[in-house]
């Protein structure tokens, strides 16, 4: 079975620690008190209300976004989610509320960078500098969001929040990149209280579609999600376990006979749901 999520990483805020080092002279010359970041929990219903809104489940098992209609009437309710979120404090949450709160900023936060440009084709069409200013195919690694005073781009909030602190290979089908080679994006926000359920129901979702595995006689065409990130799976033996974990009986019957992936693919196209 996948990892538990652990318990979550401490974002420490300017804000308060600018108040903790303060000495009583120094406040009492202050005219007015700091603000500070209110530990209130964050509901997520605004950004499922949206994803039931516009993720438009297909047939052929991926779901699309229609993001002419999004960008026409949904993109106000959005930014003012992002907003809310923007203003919370996650270090103070439980575990499974930060897990929930980062995965939803990542997804809503990518939502609204492809609103702020379409029409395009792909995601890699975004291109914004990294911190040094270099250009890159891709919004991941730019700054795009503030939480507790610190700037944070997609990449930090996979690489050095998500994935190295609950260190659950799950995360992979919870995070969107807008793509159809990505899982799913879900017509519901993730929460603390449903957060296993919700992830579990990804990986299941994926690793049976023809774009998590493939199987062409003998050989295994796999998605390049698990050779990206083999090392959060544990490396090739515990990639082909946790696919035979989730696959249907027919699957892991041919799964059994095989010790590797021969193949991977991704396609980069947008989830765009005016597209075929």
């Amino acid at each position: 079975m996948p990892n538990s999520p652990k318990i979550g990483i401490s974002l420490a805020s300017p804000l308060l620690a600018g108040m903790i080092l303060a000495t009583p002279a120094a406040l009492a010359q202050t005219s007015r008190p700091a603000p500070v970041l209110a530990a209130l929990p964050v509901s997520h219903s605004v950004l499922t209300s949206l994803l039931r809104d516009y993720v438009r489940p297909r047939p052929d098992g991926i779901n699309r976004v229609d993001f002419t209609q999004f960008k026409a009437a949904g993109r106000g309710r959005l930014k003012s989610y992002i907003d809310s979120l923007e203003r919370a404090v996650p270090s103070r949450m439980p575990s499974q509320a930060q897990m929930a709160f980062w995965i939803n900023l990542y997804n809503a936060k990518s939502l609204q960078l492809v609103l702020d440009r379409y029409p395009i084709a792909s995601v890699r069409d975004i291109r914004l500098p990294d911190p040094t200013g270099k250009p890159a195919d891709g919004p991941w690694k730019a700054n795009i969001t503030t939480i507790e005073g610190r700037a944070l781009s997609l990449d930090d909030i996979d690489t050095k929040i998500l994935r190295p602190q609950f260190r659950d290979p799950r995360i992979h089908y919870a995070l969107n990149c807008m793509s159809l080679g990505c899982p799913n994006l879900l017509p519901e926000a993730y929460t603390p209280e449903r957060l296993d359920h919700q992830l579990d129901t990804a990986a299941a979702a994926f690793i049976n579609h023809p774009r998590g595995i493939t199987l062409k006689g003998d050989r295994i065409e796999a998605s390049y999600i698990y050779q990206w990130h083999e090392a959060d799976f544990g490396g090739i033996k515990s990639v082909m376990a946790h696919l035979s974990h989730y696959a249907t009986p027919e699957l892991r019957r041919q799964l059994a006979t095989a010790s590797r992936l021969d193949a991977y693919a991704f396609d980069w196209r947008l989830i765009d749901a005016a597209r075929r």
